[in-house]
């Protein structure tokens, strides 16, 4: 009567855990491409363009 339980849990388990993987990948992409895309210090490019 109960043999469906193991099988039914880990299959819900295995989706719950890789739906939250897939998110956690996503999130972590996401934000190094907002750091790479965020512009730079408009302080710091004054303070090359003197230098050079």
């Amino acid at each position: 009567m109960m043999d469906w339980f193991p099988i039914v849990f880990i299959v819900f388990k295995v989706l719950v855990l890789g739906t939250g993987m897939f998110f956690a990948v996503k999130w972590h992409h996401d934000q190094g491409k907002k750091k790479r895309r965020k512009p730079a210090d408009p302080r710091s490019e004054r303070a090359v363009s003197v230098k050079s």
